[in-house]
């Protein structure tokens, strides 16, 4: 992960205008190591144009070669205004390697705060991908579910993410000290309660995936 300046974004205000992209690609597992080398320049070159706050990379764990990029912008505007041949060649890079397109999805803040502490070695991510039939409580599910999260001891990162053109997808970011303590929130009542309560209204199963954070 890039941070700008060395610092982690501050908790978002009711008038956030951060944006955020979630990007998938899917490379050939053989050639993890060149397409790692094309994600970091990637994610090092985006970091260094204005307005944009932090850059990610993750590959999912016991699947090699799936990879997410988040990238977090001051604003919409930023994004749109970066330098478009950060991208170009990241394509010319990925295009021997690659066995999926890359999918890049536009999000805005639900519930976003700054990370408590950097992720060590044994650290883990989920990307989760929550797809519901429309409905205006599912937002403050979430934030809640995202503000309870972060109390656990082992919990560095809790993250609520809206689809800005399809209300009813959202994306959370997590990350935990270590398996441990994912396994401790997974059975923690807050979560089952969640997970009771959102499972009428999805329109299609839970999406979570562990990931590691590419160094």
């Amino acid at each position: 992960m890039i941070w700008k300046a060395d610092t982690a974004p501050a908790p978002p205000s009711a008038t956030d205008q951060a944006f955020h992209a979630v990007s998938y690609v899917e490379t050939a597992a053989s050639g993890g190591a060149e397409a790692l080398r094309a994600l970091r320049a990637y994610r090092e070159a985006a970091a260094r144009q204005d307005g944009c706050v932090q850059a990610e990379v993750f590959e999912q764990i016991g699947r090699p070669g799936h990879w997410v990029v988040i990238e977090t912008w001051r604003d919409g505007k930023s994004f749109e205004s970066r330098d478009a041949a950060i991208g170009q060649r990241l394509t010319e890079a990925l295009k021997a390697l690659r066995i999926s397109g890359w999918d890049q999805r536009p999000y805005k803040t639900i519930s976003v705060a700054a990370a408590r502490g950097p992720a060590g070695a044994g650290a883990v991510s989920v990307i989760s991908h929550v797809d519901v039939a429309p409905n205006p409580a599912v937002a403050p599910m979430l934030a809640k579910l995202a503000e309870t999260s972060r109390q656990e001891a082992g919990n560095l990162r809790f993250d609520v993410l809206q689809h800005t053109m399809r209300g009813n997808h959202f994306t959370v970011v997590e990350t935990w000290r270590d398996q441990a303590a994912l396994d401790t929130h997974l059975s923690a009542p807050h979560t089952k309660q969640y997970r009771d309560e959102v499972q009428p209204l999805t329109g299609s199963p839970l999406d979570e995936r562990v990931f590691k954070a590419a160094r």
